[in-house]
């Protein structure tokens, strides 16, 4: 795996970072504090998500004051180019992960979970192995030795993937358990079926069922017989029944045709009735229509149609339409008159009101006008006095600049330029404020050397070797960095003083630069009155002639209201000739009404006249249709009577009563017999369920012989099943010491090959690693140390060659399947002084040597520096305590660093 590029937005110290790594070793540098380490925690981060932040949650990981982060990773693994995209946001006071995506072979994989789980089977290792495998922390780099052989034994077997083995292992043997568990069940179910089969065969169950079927075979035959009889009995009930049925059909029918005969009398007697009402009625409209004759007469004597032919009833018809269409005529005419001169009157006197109330608009609106431009004199008297206010303003804001530039006339720079001056000035602070920045921390560095000179001094061994310190680098160079101190201090002293003269020099140009601006606000407030003072003078002018026009508006209104009064008084006059022309209109319609009215009630009473005509026409055919009818109802009647005396006649009474006798005794008979067909099957049914709960017994003996043979088959098939799963676990046992024993050894190799390497000398001869992860160091003379009794310099070696031996390891076991991630190491010498920094070099170089393609290490050790083929410095800024990132080579930076 190696990693090409990483690019963060907001991720803790960084705002925005973009980073490409090479192959071969690459340092990042700088001073504490800076957000070296935070450039690795974004790796992790971005391979593994929340995983990698131990304790930390993502609110932790957000920018201080930001609402939302970005980390990407591009990254090259076993021939395949990956992109990792996380996205994190804050929502209310806590953050979560809006965008998680892996793209790479295949289908996008979205999802924090899903990435984590996919990057953890792509790498071959979950977090936890990435941290003891491949990523050495700052503060972790004694991490396996202090940890306990149980533990360093879980840890490696983990990065090994044994523990995978011992996973096989105790799920074999939860298996076995099972299997065995399973086992005792299916033995104690076999024994109990045993029991239960033995219990069966000694009950005699087909002997009882034979005796129980012959006896159910007597009971049924006599069964059958007895329902034969009945079937008898039941026929000779029916005969009978049938004979009694006949006779009282017959009975029936005579009640019926007594009952039909009957009615028919009734309904001959109710026709006759409706035919003399019908003759009554008839009498009554004939009485009708000659009243209406009369009443017709009458009318046409009063009416003005004394031409009428009254002996010819179609022209007398004829003349009344004729006159009543002419009075129509006249009665449509005189309406038209009134409706023409009623519109006249309407239309009149509503033009009357129009005139009197326009004449009234008029007034108001001269009122309105008049009080609108005594409203207008006021204000305009108003204006004039805020117009020589505002002159006077004016006047005093000019006074006000004029006073105010004088500020400038013994100044150095000129009106307009004091703001560049100050940015100018500030950057100047700036770079002299990150000046005494790292001055002051590069004196606290000599300081701190100084005093680990003096202990050693004062000591006189080195407190972590016990060696002599008499030439030690600390100590010879103590002078030096003495001199150094002193003149550091010196230097600071010089750039306090020059920070504190361009303080001054700030301050008097701050002071210009307020003058400056208060002399735009000056400005602009004269602009601003001037401007008012113009438009109060429009304003001033547009209301003097708006005051003028309404007083002329006003002069208008009063003589338009006149005219409108005159122009009513002459409509007046006008609606009072109309009024008395539609009354001799109203008269003479009504006498034409009144003529019209006595014609139509004519007409009416010829309508009527023919509608009674028709009426008796109707009760004449209605009463000879009574008469047709009656005549057959008289005929059926007689019929009736003639099938009744026939039916009397075949009525046999001795007949009827033997067929009674004979359906009691039947029934009877039926009923005796049922009794004991009843106790018959109900024996039957006894006898029947006997047989099969016989029946179900011996099916229940055959389940249970079939039951127990399965029950044999899976009891021998678990035997078997157990044999093969304790096989299997001690398989999985034996697989798991011997490959870690074969680990072991190679380990051991390698661990020995990595320490020779990177820390020769005479006090050690060899490192021992049992198989249980137990370090222990022989010195030449073949005493054993244990890991914890080195010094710290060497202590923090060891653990670095143990951990360089198990990447190496980890490297040569996958044999290139899947290629292992960069070696990063955060600070690895904080524990070591310059010759252990030697040493560290050497095992980074052997790493490079052996075929690791990317080593990334974190450090401001100048000879780690010199020896890396790539350089990136991290600097905060200490304004926005921001860190960003600086590409340089590694020659530059030792020339920075001297």
């Amino acid at each position: 795996m190696r990693v090409e590029r990483v690019r963060l937005r907001n991720f803790k110290c960084y705002g925005d970072a973009d980073l490409r790594l090479r192959r071969g070793v690459t340092v990042v540098h700088g001073i504490n504090g800076s957000g070296k380490s935070t450039l690795l925690e974004a790796v992790f981060f971005a391979l593994y998500g929340s995983s990698a932040l131990d304790d930390r949650t993502l609110d932790d990981v957000i920018s201080t004051g930001e609402e939302e982060c970005t980390v990407e990773l591009d990254f090259h693994h076993d021939g395949g180019d990956y992109r990792i995209e996380r996205e994190l946001r804050l929502r209310g006071d806590r953050a979560t992960t809006t965008t998680c995506i892996l793209e790479g072979a295949g289908e996008p994989i979205e999802g924090a979970r899903d990435v984590e789980r996919a990057v953890s089977e792509l790498l071959r290792m979950d977090a936890d192995a990435f941290v003891n495998c491949a990523y050495v922390r700052q503060g972790e780099v004694n991490k396996l030795i202090h940890a306990s052989p149980g533990e360093r034994q879980d840890m490696i077997d983990d990065l090994l993937q044994l523990g995978a083995l011992e996973e096989y292992r105790e799920r074999a043997s939860d298996a076995r358990l099972g299997v065995k568990s399973v086992l005792d069940g299916q033995r104690e179910v076999l024994e109990d079926l045993q029991t239960q089969v033995e219990r069966k065969e000694d009950q005699d169950l087909h002997e009882r069922l034979n005796a129980l079927e012959s006896r159910r075979g007597e009971v049924v035959s006599e069964i059958e017989r007895y329902e034969s009889q009945r079937e008898e009995a039941r026929e000779a009930r029916e005969s009978a029944a049938d004979v009694l049925e006949r006779h009282e059909e017959t009975r029936e029918e005579i009640e019926e045709l007594e009952e039909e005969i009957e009615k028919l009398r009734s309904k001959i007697a109710e026709t006759e009735r409706k035919r003399e009402e019908a003759g009554e009625a008839l009498r009554e409209l004939k009485g009708e229509d000659e009243g209406l004759a009369d009443e017709r007469e009458g009318l046409l004597a009063e009416a003005d149609v004394s031409e009428i032919d009254l002996a010819d009833g179609d022209r007398d018809e004829e003349t009344i339409e004729d006159r009543v269409e002419e009075l129509e005529a006249r009665d449509e005419a005189l309406r038209d008159d009134l409706e023409e001169v009623r519109v006249t009157i309407t239309e009149r006197t509503g033009e009357i009101e129009r005139l009197r109330e326009e004449a009234t608009e008029y007034d108001e609106e001269a009122a309105a006008a008049r009080e609108a431009a005594d409203d207008l004199e006021s204000r305009i008297a108003e204006d004039v006095e805020a117009i020589e206010e505002r002159e006077g303003r004016v006047e005093e804001l000019d006074g006000e600049i004029e006073s105010a530039r004088e500020a400038f006339a013994d100044a150095p720079i000129a009106f307009g330029e004091s703001e560049s001056r100050l940015e100018a000035l500030e950057d100047d602070r700036e770079g002299l404020t990150a000046e005494l920045t790292e001055l002051t921390a590069e004196i606290r560095s000599v300081e701190d050397a100084i005093e680990e000179g003096e202990q050693l001094r004062e000591a006189g061994k080195c407190p972590e070797c016990g060696q002599d310190v008499e030439d030690s680098p600390h100590v010879d160079a103590l002078e030096r960095k003495r001199e150094r101190l002193a003149e550091l201090e010196a230097e600071l002293s010089e750039l306090e003083a020059d920070r504190a003269e361009i303080d001054e020099r700030i301050e008097r140009v701050e002071d210009l630069v307020e003058t400056e601006r208060r002399v735009d606000r000056l400005e602009e407030q004269r602009e601003s009155a001037a401007r008012l003072l113009a438009e109060k003078g429009e304003t001033l002018a547009d209301r003097r002639d708006q005051r003028d026009r309404l007083r002329e508006e006003a002069e208008k209104y009063d003589e338009e209201a006149a005219d409108a009064r005159e122009e009513a008084t002459d409509i007046e006059s006008e609606v009072a000739d109309a009024r008395s022309e539609l009354g001799g209109i109203n008269a003479e319609r009504g006498e034409v009404r009144d003529s019209l009215e006595t014609l139509r009630r004519v007409a009416e009473i010829d309508s009527e006249r023919g509608e009674l005509e028709g009426e008796i026409e109707r009760l004449r055919e209605r009463r000879d249709d009574w008469a047709t009818m009656n005549e057959e109802r008289r005929e059926g009647l007689s019929e009736k009577r003639e099938r009744k005396r026939d039916l009397e006649s075949g009525f046999d009474d001795d007949r009827i009563e033997q067929a009674r006798e004979r359906k009691a005794e039947a029934e009877d008979y039926l009923e005796r017999v049922g009794e004991k067909l009843s106790d018959l099957e109900d024996d039957r049914d006894e006898l029947q369920g006997a047989i099969g709960g016989i029946e179900e017994k011996i099916e229940e003996l055959e389940r249970l012989r079939e039951r127990l043979e399965s029950v044999e088959v899976r009891c021998e098939r678990l035997d078997s099943l157990y044999e093969e799963a304790e096989t299997l676990q001690a398989t999985y046992g034996d697989l798991r010491a011997e490959l870690r024993q074969r680990n072991v050894s190679t380990l051991e190799r390698l661990v020995n090959e990595t320490f020779d390497l990177v820390y020769r000398n005479d006090s050690y001869a060899a490192i021992d690693l049992d198989g249980d992860y137990r370090l222990t160091i022989y010195q030449k003379d073949g005493e054993p140390l244990e890991p914890e009794q080195l010094s710290g310099g060497e202590r923090a070696l060891f653990n670095l060659s143990l951990r360089c031996a198990i990447y190496r390891l980890l490297a040569e076991g996958v044999e290139g399947s899947a290629p292992m991630p960069p070696l990063i190491l955060d600070e690895p010498t904080v524990f070591l002084d310059s010759g252990h920094v030697t040493q560290l070099v050497s095992l980074i170089e052997s790493m490079r040597e052996i075929g690791v393609e990317q080593i990334v290490v974190v450090s401001h050790d100048d000879e780690l520096v010199g020896a890396a083929d790539d350089l990136v410095a991290v600097e905060k800024s200490a304004t926005s305590n921001r860190s960003r990132l600086e590409r340089s080579a590694p020659s530059e930076a030792l020339l920075t660093s001297d």
